[in-house]
């Protein structure tokens, strides 16, 4: 018999969620996700779960994001299984986002996509030298989801929109300058981590402090002030043309970054971003974004996206409209529109 997707334990007073995908890289199901929410219902309440520990198995990475060519396929059809997915995905980070007990999440290696969705709402966020982040979701003709609108606007200097945009990598150090990181522990230390947490859970933030590493200094640093200066405004159009005003190397690398994503997703994005930061609660904004992702979902670049990254590989999306110019307001307006009230996304009761 195949092992569970997620392994569901309690280990002393700690609830452990071990991700459990890896020749997937741990990218999320439907499955997972309903097996992770009735955990964390059922450990809510239960005074012999004192908090939450959330990690993989294996050590190729965390979470990699989601079923990408499930949802591919279905966006491809009548989108019904993807909008499942999203539901319950979305009900799930929100009950992450609001959870009573210490949720204590380990990004050791790859998080990306489901994988941000889950850890950027834990109270204690643990990077390692081996630790990759990324919202990269703009390469497919998607958006950065899971909370996106919610987490990046709140970085500083306008670094998460130049996440969401560009869907640039980044690692351990510049996860701390960001927030995404609360702490830092050498990957060959973080058994021993867990072993501490669950043998004194009460003790959290002693025992984070004890294992606390240095990541080194952050390499974004160095460009936090352009980031800040030209990543702002209320146009893609108005970025792209500050970059090439710039006209440094690193702007012109962010450039090439931006015109190989799709147009309408970029747009997507920045709105996504302006409206996410104006955002009553998390809720509001996991509402905002269900309706777009039930829309771009079955959208052409979407499908052509991951046709180009993720199928044949060729790296080459032939985007619909293939310009920024071609991405008109009332496009916009359609995708962020209310759904009909019974297909509007809710967070559990």
């Amino acid at each position: 018999m195949s092992e569970p997707e997620v392994l569901v334990r309690v280990e002393g007073r700690v609830g452990r969620l071990t991700l459990n995908r890896p020749q997937a890289l741990h990218a999320l199901t439907l499955t997972m996700c309903q097996a992770m929410t009735d955990a964390l219902l059922a450990w809510r309440s239960d005074p012999a779960v004192s908090l939450v520990l959330l990690d993989h198995s294996g050590e190729r990475g965390f979470c990699a994001g989601g079923d990408i060519r499930m949802l591919a396929e279905s966006g491809a059809g009548n989108g019904r299984a993807a909008r499942a997915f999203f539901f319950t995905e979305y009900r799930l980070d929100h009950l992450l986002f609001e959870y009573e007990k210490p949720v204590v999440a380990i990004l050791d290696g790859v998080t990306m996509g489901g994988g941000v969705g889950l850890s950027l709402p834990a109270r204690y966020r643990v990077a390692t030298e081996r630790t990759n982040f990324a919202m990269p979701e703009t390469g497919i003709g998607l958006f950065p989801d899971v909370g996106g609108g919610w987490h990046l606007p709140h970085m500083p200097d306008q670094m998460g929109l130049w996440l969401a945009l560009t869907g640039s990598r980044v690692k351990a150090a510049d996860c701390e300058l960001l927030g995404i990181a609360t702490h830092f522990v050498d990957s060959d230390r973080i058994a021993e981590l867990k072993a501490a947490i669950i043998a004194d859970p009460d003790a959290i933030e002693t025992t984070l402090k004890r294992f606390q590493g240095d990541a080194g200094s952050p390499p974004l640093a160095e460009h936090q002030d352009q980031i800040a200066r030209i990543f702002t405004g209320d146009s893609v159009e108005g970025i792209v043309a500050a970059l090439e005003a710039d006209g440094s190397d690193w702007a012109k690398a962010q450039s090439a970054a931006l015109a190989s994503k799709s147009p309408q997703t970029l747009k997507v994005t920045l709105r996504q971003m302006a409206e996410g930061a104006r955002a009553p609660s998390f809720a509001d904004n996991m509402r905002m974004e269900y309706r777009i992702a039930a829309r771009v979902v079955q959208r052409h670049d979407f499908i052509e996206g991951v046709r180009a990254v993720i199928v044949d590989k060729d790296n080459k999306p032939r985007w619909e409209p293939t310009s920024l110019a071609g991405v008109t307001p009332a496009m916009l307006d359609a995708i962020f529109a209310p759904l009909p009230p019974d297909e509007e996304w809710s967070p559990l009761a």
